[in-house]
C-alpha cells in the first residue's frame, strides 16, 4: 500500500534557471494542483524524474483511458480543474475516450503529454503520435510545446481556457528537448493574454426585458435545468427563481442534484428514458426556459415535434449552442448565475396552481405503471437495487455511474438532493468511465461516501484500476449491476430488432472472486432483501468493498422515446406486468 508523502513546496525565484520539467511542475503547484493522474513513459520521463521535488501527489493509474477519467471525476467532485499526464505515441492516444469525455460534458481537464524531441517529430520516430492533430475535435484547445521558453506561458494560458467560460480539456504536449531544456522561470510574466479569447458574456437589457414579459405571462411555464446551472454554482438562485414563481423544474441527466430531489416543484429527469410526466409536461408548456442545457436528441426527442406550443428562453454561456438544435424566442447569453441573477428582481409571484394540478395528473397516471408496483415475487430488479442503495445511504453518497441502463435507473431511482453528487457520462458515454472517474472523485472529496455504481460490461473495460484504487488506499465502494448483458443493447435489441441478441450475452468472471484478488472485500446478492444489509456491510467496512447484484436479465428501461418519436411518445412498461 503506497502512503502519500508531503513534499515541502519548491521555492524559486524568478530569475532562477530552471528545467522545462521543473517548469512543468512550477506552474501546477502555482495553479494549485494537488494530485496529477497519469502512467509514464520514455517521451515524459523528464517531468517524472523532477516531480518528487514538489508538494503534488501522483496517481498511477492503470491505463492512460483512466488517468483521464480520474482527473474528470476529480474535477467535476471538486469544481477545479483535474490533471493527467501520459508519454507520446500509444500512451497519449489512450487518452483520447477520457479527453472527449470531458469535451463533451465541458469538464475541465489538462492534459500533458510528452513528444518525442523537436528534431525528430515528422519523421515518424519510435512512439511519435500527432496528438494535437488527433485531439483538435475534442479539445477545448491544444498546443505543442517544443521551446522550454514557451512551457510557462503555454501552461497558464491552457488552465485559464480549461476552467473558463465554457469549461473543457486542453492537451499540452511537451517535446522531450524543452523538458530537458534550462530557461529563467517568470511566473508573473507568464499570464495568460489568448489573442482574441475576450468572451463577452452579458445578456443585452433589451433581451432581459423580453424574457421577463414572457416569464411572467405565461400560465404553463417549465424550468429545464442542466449541468450549466451546476458549473456555474447557480444552485441558489434557481431554488428562490422557482420558489418565488412557482414554476416546475425538470432536471437533464447532467443536472440532476442542481435542484432538491425533495422539493415539491422538482419534477423529476426528462428525455429519453425522463419521467412520462416530465417529457408530457414538456410537451403541453407554453413556455422553457432552458438553464445551461444542450437541447440534445436525448432531451428532446424529434425536433419538429418537441415542444410545439412553447415559447423558447435559452440561458447558455456558449453562444454555439443557442439555437443550433433548437431555435429559441430569447437567447441570454451568458453566465447562469449572473444571468438568473439580473432576471430574479424582475419577476413577479404567479399562480401556476392549475398547471401544476395538471402536472400531478401526468404523474398519477404515469406512476401507476411504475416497478415500484411491482408484487415483490423473489426476483431482484435494478430499479430495486438502485432504490435501496438510496434508502441505505440515506440519499447522502456521491454517486459516480456508467452508460447503460444502470445509469438511466440510478437517475430514476436515487434520489439526489445536492450538487455535484451524480457524476455521469452525458455526451459521449463511454463504458468504463465510473470506476476510475469514482477515484478522482474521491480524493477530491475524501469525506464524501462515493459509490461506483456499473453495469457488468461497462466494468470490465477499466476493471483493471481496481489495483489503482488499492495501491492508493482508496475507499470506493462498487455496485455491479449484473444482468449478464450488455443491457442498454440488448434492449434495443429487444425492441427494435426482433429480440435478436447477437454479440450482447456476457461470460463474466466471478466478480467476488476478482475482488479478493486485489484484496477487496466482495459480497453477492441475489434477493433484494440483502441490497441494504450489503451496502450496510460496506459502509461499515474500512476499505473498499465490491457488491456482485444479480439482477434480472430482461428487464427494461421504462419509458423510452425511440429514435425519431416525440418526446411523448414514449414505450411505457407493459401494462399486464402491473400490479393493479
Amino acid at each position: 500500500m503506497t502512503r502519500k508523502v508531503t513534499r515541502p513546496a519548491a521555492r524559486r525565484r524568478s530569475t532562477d534557471p530552471l528545467t522545462g520539467s521543473q517548469i512543468v511542475w512550477e506552474c501546477l503547484v502555482r495553479e494549485g494542483v494537488t494530485h496529477v493522474f497519469g502512467y509514464p513513459g520514455g517521451a515524459i520521463l523528464p517531468v517524472y524524474d523532477a516531480m518528487p521535488a514538489y508538494p503534488v501527489h501522483h496517481v498511477l493509474a492503470r491505463h492512460e483511458q483512466g488517468a483521464v477519467h480520474m482527473a474528470d471525476g476529480y474535477a467535476r467532485a471538486a469544481g477545479g480543474v483535474g490533471v493527467a499526464m501520459a508519454t507520446s505515441g500509444p500512451g497519449a492516444t489512450n487518452m483520447v475516450t477520457g479527453i472527449a469525455t470531458a469535451m463533451m460534458d465541458s469538464s475541465p481537464v489538462v492534459c500533458i503529454t510528452g513528444q518525442v524531441s523537436s528534431a525528430l517529430i515528422g519523421s515518424d520516430a519510435f512512439q511519435e503520435t500527432d496528438i494535437t492533430g488527433v485531439t483538435l475535435p475534442i479539445t477545448k484547445h491544444n498546443y505543442l510545446v517544443t521551446d522550454v521558453d514557451e512551457i510557462a506561458p503555454v501552461l497558464r494560458e491552457a488552465f485559464y481556457i480549461a476552467r473558463s467560460g465554457r469549461p473543457g480539456p486542453v492537451l499540452v504536449d511537451i517535446a522531450k528537448d524543452a523538458q530537458q531544456g534550462s530557461c529563467p522561470f517568470d511566473w508573473d510574466a507568464a499570464e495568460p493574454k489568448p489573442p482574441g479569447y475576450r468572451p463577452d458574456h452579458r445578456p443585452r437589457a433589451a433581451e432581459l426585458r423580453h424574457a421577463l414579459e414572457l416569464i411572467n405571462e405565461s400560465k404553463r411555464p417549465l424550468m429545464l435545468v442542466g449541468h450549466g446551472v451546476v458549473l456555474g454554482q447557480a444552485e441558489a438562485l434557481v431554488r428562490a427563481f422557482a420558489e418565488r414563481t412557482t414554476i416546475p423544474v425538470a432536471m437533464t441527466l447532467l443536472g440532476i442534484g442542481a435542484f432538491p430531489a425533495s422539493h415539491p416543484l422538482n419534477l423529476g429527469m426528462m428525455g429519453m428514458h425522463g419521467e412520462a410526466w416530465v417529457n408530457e409536461a414538456v410537451q403541453q408548456a407554453d413556455l422553457l426556459i432552458a438553464l445551461g442545457m444542450r437541447f440534445d436528441d436525448r432531451v428532446t426527442g424529434s425536433l419538429s415535434t418537441f415542444a410545439p406550443g412553447a415559447r423558447k428562453i435559452h440561458v447558455e454561456i456558449d453562444p454555439a449552442e443557442v439555437n443550433k438544435n433548437v431555435p429559441v424566442d430569447v437567447g441570454l447569453i451568458g453566465d447562469v448565475h449572473k444571468v438568473l441573477g439580473d432576471l430574479l428582481p424582475g419577476v413577479v409571484p404567479n399562480d401556476h396552481s392549475a398547471w401544476l394540478a395538471r402536472i400531478d395528473e401526468l404523474r398519477q397516471c404515469a406512476t401507476a405503471r411504475g416497478i415500484q408496483n411491482f408484487a415483490d415475487d423473489g426476483r431482484l430488479y435494478a430499479a430495486h437495487a438502485i432504490h435501496d442503495l438510496w434508502k441505505a445511504t440515506g440519499g447522502g453518497a456521491l454517486v459516480v455511474t456508467d452508460v447503460g441502463q444502470h445509469q438511466m435507473w440510478e437517475a430514476q431511482y436515487y434520489r439526489h438532493e445536492a450538487p455535484r453528487s451524480l457524476i455521469t457520462s452525458g455526451g459521449l458515454g463511454p463504458m468504463g468511465f465510473a470506476l476510475p472517474a469514482a477515484i478522482g472523485a474521491k480524493l477530491a472529496r475524501p469525506d464524501a461516501d462515493v459509490w461506483a455504481v456499473v453495469g457488468d460490461g461497462g466494468f470490465q473495460m477499466t476493471m483493471a484500476e481496481l489495483g489503482t484504487m488499492v495501491q492508493e488506499g482508496v475507499k470506493v465502494n462498487i455496485a455491479i449491476i449484473n444482468n449478464g448483458y450488455l443491457g442498454m443493447v440488448r434492449q434495443l435489441q429487444e425492441f427494435f430488432y426482433g429480440a435478436r441478441y447477437h454479440a450482447t450475452p456476457l461470460v463474466n468472471p466471478d466478480f467476488v472472486t476478482l475482488a479478493s484478488a486485489y484484496g477487496i472485500r466482495g459480497i453477492r446478492v441475489t434477493e433484494r432483501s440483502q441490497v441494504i444489509p450489503a451496502v450496510d456491510a460496506a459502509a461499515a467496512d474500512a476499505g473498499p468493498v465490491l457488491l456482485d447484484i444479480r439482477v434480472e436479465a430482461d428487464d427494461a428501461v421504462y419509458p423510452m422515446v425511440a429514435a425519431g418519436a416525440g418526446l411523448d411518445q414514449m414505450i411505457r412498461r407493459p401494462a399486464q406486468e402491473v400490479v393493479e
